[in-house]
């Protein structure tokens, strides 16, 4: 059970975007430019960078200290552009870590599916955000590759703008395919 109010948005906001989404529906690129993520390879993505920041903080728990790295000039601008006016700018290369598969998927999964993923990814997810934010209060506790060490509160809030604006992607290819 979610129980942060930012994940908890973030989760119901994905349940509305992949409702009434059949398995082969998840499966269409932007018609526009075809080489361009699907539904699926969308979902694909959150759920590994969900993956990708609880194996770090499981990391940093089990070290039982915060980061000690500072941020750079441009990860400070990054994460005031991002965090805290919540731009995120399209175009940028994805982690190698959250590149979800080139290939079709060897199962097909209709929106449901895909959302309870989503809710069970983010429900882990924030039941260590909130056992970390215990440990390490609002000190910068671990790094994003791009922002610098964040508190826990701006990992949420990083989560939040992130989803979304994938999020936006997927409306915009059911809007493009009238589904």
């Amino acid at each position: 059970m979610l129980v942060n109010p930012l994940l908890h948005t973030l989760r119901d906001e994905c349940s509305q975007a992949l409702h009434g989404l059949h398995a082969p529906q998840t499966l269409l690129h932007p018609c526009e430019n075809p080489s361009r993520w699907n539904i699926h390879q969308i979902v694909e993505h959150l759920l590994l960078s969900y993956s990708s920041t609880v194996s770090s903080l499981e990391d940093r728990l089990a070290k039982g200290y915060p980061t000690r790295v500072s941020a750079t000039p441009s990860q400070r601008l990054a994460r005031f552009v991002v965090i805290t006016l919540g731009y995120l700018p399209s175009g940028r290369e994805a982690p190698s870590i959250t590149l979800p598969q080139t290939e079709s998927p060897t199962a097909l999964f209709d929106g449901a599916t895909l959302s309870s993923a989503i809710s069970a990814d983010l429900s882990s997810l924030d039941l260590l955000l909130d056992r970390a934010e215990q440990q390490f209060h609002s000190t910068p506790c671990f790094s994003h590759f791009a922002f610098g060490p964040l508190t826990i509160q701006q990992w949420r809030r990083f989560h939040l703008i992130h989803g979304r604006h994938h999020l936006r992607q997927v409306l915009s290819i059911r809007r493009e395919y009238h589904i």
